[in-house]
């Protein structure tokens, strides 16, 4: 049994430029906009939905499997990732291809200019779930933002095959069309989307709230600083936001927010505890800057739960039980 992880492996280069880009964009010039921004800082971080996802869930004691594509330069990543607990067996390597790679820009004001190029993530297509020697027992898998046509291949490729999956289009609503977005909401054990994509899905899609419901078995909406609502079972439960101690970098918040998800999920437990697992899994990783550098024990992760949520009977004992392809940690 084990938890699949799709989506976006790559390399994220985040540059720090110290001023603002509203004093140096006109409007009235949008149509011949050229600028250049002296950075005074530049990382080269680990990062990819799938690879942040899967980072977390080792975190909360799961050993989760990537299945993703990624270039000959991620050798030394896919060692770190197995360092953390994290299964890559399901990452397969492009040849002569490098792996994907996000160019972030931030001012100030954290306005950002982003590029992405997708290189070795255009060949997600190329492999299967079909393909997993164990695929008859899969626990779930969730479908992340990735190649657009491996996304849509996924979760026709659960339904076949009867593996529950959660859906998480993100970022990649731009790219997918109406009916490719009501495909893959359609059937999927779970929806997870921030309030503007979920705009966006209604919009692209003409599904109303009612119908978007009918279609999943769980939606949850992320508010940001507001907490995030979960609807199951026909019911509506408000979570609250764990206190950050500090607030270093909101990204791969979400990515960490969908692990304590999945964790809540995969072992049964109550919509109000899993969104909470959720809500402070994303506080740790506010907390450092990249989307992988916080790091806890679940102790340190107890004691935090209970300082924003009050005790919770059993869930120590839920969080330290591995699943049968967890390592100890």
């Amino acid at each position: 049994m084990t938890i699949v992880v799709t989506g976006s492996l790559a390399f994220d280069y985040i540059v720090q430029f110290p001023g603002y880009f509203k004093d140096h964009i006109f409007p009235d010039k949008l149509h011949m906009l050229s600028v250049s921004f002296l950075a005074d800082s530049m990382k080269k971080l680990r990062g990819g939905c799938a690879a942040n996802i899967a980072y977390n869930l080792a975190l909360v004691n799961e050993r989760p499997r990537i299945m993703g594509t990624v270039g000959e330069d991620f050798g030394e990543y896919r060692v770190w990732l197995e360092a953390q607990g994290v299964d890559t067996s399901g990452i397969a390597v492009v040849p002569d291809e490098l792996t994907a790679t996000c160019f972030i820009t931030t001012d100030q004001n954290n306005g950002q200019f982003t590029g992405f190029y997708a290189g070795a993530m255009a060949h997600a297509q190329d492999i299967a779930l079909r393909d997993q020697p164990d695929w008859q027992d899969i626990d779930v898998v969730i479908i992340s933002p990735n190649d657009p046509t491996a996304m849509i291949q996924y979760a026709r490729e659960c339904r076949e095959l009867g593996i529950p999956y959660i859906y998480d289009p993100g970022q990649q609503i731009i790219r997918l069309s109406g009916d490719e977005l009501a495909d893959g909401v359609t059937g999927s054990r779970l929806l997870i989307l921030n309030e503007y994509e979920l705009e966006m899905v209604k919009n692209k899609t003409g599904l109303t709230d009612e119908q978007v419901l009918a279609r999943t078995g769980m939606l949850i909406v992320t508010r940001g600083e507001a907490g995030s609502t979960v609807y199951a079972d026909g019911a509506v439960y408000d979570i609250p936001i764990a206190a950050p101690r500090r607030v270093a970098d909101p990204t791969g918040a979400g990515d960490a927010y969908r692990a304590g998800i999945i964790k809540g999920l995969v072992h049964g437990l109550s919509p109000a505890v899993t969104g909470r697992l959720g809500s402070l899994t994303a506080a740790y990783a506010v907390e450092q800057y990249g989307n992988q550098e916080h790091h806890y024990t679940l102790d340190e992760f107890m004691t935090r739960f209970q300082e924003n949520f009050g005790l919770e009977a059993g869930l120590r004992d839920t969080l330290a039980r591995q699943r049968p392809n967890a390592h100890a940690r």
